[in-house]
């Protein structure tokens, strides 16, 4: 049998609103990919051609649909940080089944990281985080590809980074890289979803080409301060994972071409004041 016929024949019916779909199990996936299949990306995406949901995206089926799972499997993000907001904004790009994952930081984990850094744990202190990125990947889901570089995001690497990336996600934690990396998103014609945080607050906003981005936020610009509010502040557990979700939304919605991004609008989230509020920053 070929390996779609072999998908179907290990296949299953499973509930879904009211009715059922058909899908694969993970045992039987991973089977697959070990009994001579290309990869366990290439096992999905037959099973999705031929209309059967691998079983990991049952809870997204509603939302996403075969067609849309296919595409996010097909897609490329480039995710620069892997600290805070970055380990979260990999593990959930991964569960969603984004296929390939570009991730930048030439950062290493340290004590003060445990606090809010899904990727960091006791054991991995001092390891590169975005070594971590990759191995947290590949645990989750084989199908996602980590290109993993432990490397600080510069003027001169930017753009050979971001490069095969169809969306770009901003998980820095200071202006200047901010600005190289909107600059070279700009030029190679990427969306930037850009998020910061600060405590209880954070902020999201989706950047496309032309637009004025950071801009707007920070009329210092590049001459600005390399660090704002969030030394005194700190990041307490939550906030990066509130705002990383929110990163995680647009980036889908952008490779989906679902809903209304965050164009040219703040989303500034208060979680101390418990108000989520959107600001438009042009008329």
């Amino acid at each position: 049998m070929n390996l779609v016929e072999r998908i179907k024949a290990r296949s299953k019916e499973a509930d879904f609103a009211g009715g059922s779909v058909q899908v694969l199990p993970v045992a039987e996936e991973l089977a697959l990919a070990r009994e001579g299949a290309p990869s366990q990306k290439e096992v999905q995406l037959a099973a999705l051609r031929a209309g059967i949901l691998p079983a990991r995206y049952l809870r997204s089926f509603g939302t996403v649909g075969l067609a849309g799972q296919e595409t996010l499997l097909k897609a490329c993000v480039a995710i620069i940080g892997a600290g805070g907001l970055g380990g979260w904004i990999v593990e959930l790009l991964t569960r969603m089944g984004v296929g390939r994952l570009i991730v930048v930081d030439g950062d290493r984990f340290d004590d003060n990281n445990l606090n809010r850094q899904l990727l960091a744990t006791q054991g991995n202190l001092g390891a590169a985080k975005a070594l971590a990125a990759r191995d947290r990947a590949a645990q989750l889901n084989g199908a996602v590809t980590v290109e993993a570089h432990v490397a600080w995001l510069t003027g001169e690497n930017a753009r050979e980074f971001l490069a095969p990336a169809q969306v770009v996600v901003d998980a820095l934690d200071n202006l200047p890289a901010r600005f190289i990396l909107q600059d070279a998103a700009g030029e190679l014609g990427l969306p930037l979803v850009h998020g910061a945080i600060a405590g209880y607050q954070g902020q999201v906003m989706t950047i496309f080409p032309g637009d004025q981005g950071l801009n707007l936020l920070y009329p210092g610009g590049r001459e600005g301060r390399d660090r704002g509010v969030e030394v005194q502040l700190g990041n307490p557990a939550a906030t990066p994972a509130m705002v990383a979700s929110w990163q995680v939304q647009e980036t889908i919605k952008i490779l989906l071409v679902q809903g209304e991004p965050l164009r040219n609008r703040l989303l500034y989230l208060d979680a101390l004041g418990g108000t989520a509020e959107v600001l438009q920053l042009l008329p």
